[in-house]
């Protein structure tokens, strides 16, 4: 059986850190925090844990932070969380423990990034979780870090849940601004997720240009390429220019096969526009597109309950209640507690 290492970084994670450690501590062989400068009870918190805890000054680098941690560990494999992060499937981490081949370099978890009011998975992804210490791989980037691994890579159906209870909404975003003013040369990847703190804090005129000079750059991931389609789209969007967002959406589909959540952004913008007849036929081509487990981030609601919701209201401007219902209902059956698929479907129910 191989020995694990549980590797954490923190700051201030006293309403987190014991639920997280609470959901992997009977599994994983050792415990390591390393804590950033938190002036709340996370050390006390830690201390019930482990006595693996040591200080790091912040230095607004992710990376070094972890390669800190990773320099303390000493079992066999290396796995990594968030004290925001909740671990399932005990079971299956323990049958991994058992049986993993010793040619794996690397294990892929599933990742379930973000929940809707009922608790459904709205997003989800893969992200290299575990793997193996004697290979010393590192973690790089200042700011939405990556472990670069080689060799064998074990894709599991494992599952880490991200339940966030705070914000630090503007943090990455001055990273990066630093950066920029210290003249220290962006890679690809980081002109991408630059782009997407300018535009997660809705600086959107500014992200237009990163985002475009990301898409220009050499040997980066195709699927950021979709994605920063997508965020130019929505870019212009926000700004009201809707002819832009018609069009950098459809660039999407330069990067593969279509997909249900860059089907539903075009019928949102065709709805924008005040074409019913048009968002419909996108909607619906949503219903039937399959969700493809490339590693990328899914949309799940795009594939589900969104696109039934958004036919209900092209039939119902369309003057068709009926068929407008029987997408509620399908609607409703993926999602039985959202606000707008309830309203919508009592509406519905008292006109027909």
């Amino acid at each position: 059986m191989i020995s694990i290492s549980l590797c954490m970084i923190v700051k201030n994670e006293e309403n987190t850190l014991a639920r997280c450690l609470d959901s992997i501590k009977d599994i994983v062989d050792e415990i390591i925090i390393v804590d950033t400068g938190s002036t709340d009870r996370t050390i006390d918190i830690a201390r019930k844990y482990t006595n693996n805890i040591y200080q790091f000054k912040w230095v607004d680098d992710f990376s070094a932070a972890r390669n800190y941690a990773f320099q303390h560990a000493s079992m066999d494999y290396v796995l990594t969380m968030d004290a925001d992060d909740i671990f399932h499937d005990k079971e299956k981490l323990l049958r991994l423990k058992q049986t993993l081949p010793s040619y794996v370099n690397a294990i892929t978890m599933k990742y379930h990034a973000a929940f809707d009011e009922g608790g459904n998975v709205l997003a989800s992804l893969r992200q290299v979780r575990l793997v193996k210490r004697s290979k010393q791989f590192k973690w790089h980037g200042a700011v939405h870090e990556f472990l670069d691994v080689s060799g064998e890579v074990l894709h599991s159906d494992i599952i880490i849940s991200h339940k966030r209870m705070h914000q630090n909404n503007n943090r990455n975003l001055l990273i990066y601004r630093k950066q920029l003013n210290e003249g220290i040369p962006f890679t690809p990847r980081d002109l991408f997720y630059y782009g997407n703190e300018l535009y997660d804090n809705s600086y959107y005129v500014e992200a237009i240009p990163v985002y475009k000079d990301f898409i220009k750059t050499e040997n980066h991931w195709l699927e950021d390429e979709r994605t920063a389609y997508r965020k130019l789209a929505d870019c212009y969007s926000e700004m009201g220019d809707v002819d832009n967002a018609i069009h950098y959406i459809l660039k999407t589909f330069q990067c593969g096969s279509p997909c249900s959540e860059d089907c539903c952004r075009l019928g949102f913008l065709f709805l924008q526009k005040d074409e019913p007849k048009t968002a419909l036929h996108w909607f619906q081509y949503a219903t039937i597109l399959p969700e493809i487990d490339d590693g990328s981030i899914i949309n799940h609601g795009c594939s589900t309950w969104i696109p039934h919701l958004q036919l209900c209201v092209c039939h119902s401007m369309l003057g068709n209640s009926h068929k407008a219902y029987q997408h509620i209902v399908i609607a409703h059956k993926f999602n039985p507690t959202n606000k707008l698929i309830l309203e919508n479907k009592l509406l519905l129910e008292a006109h027909i």
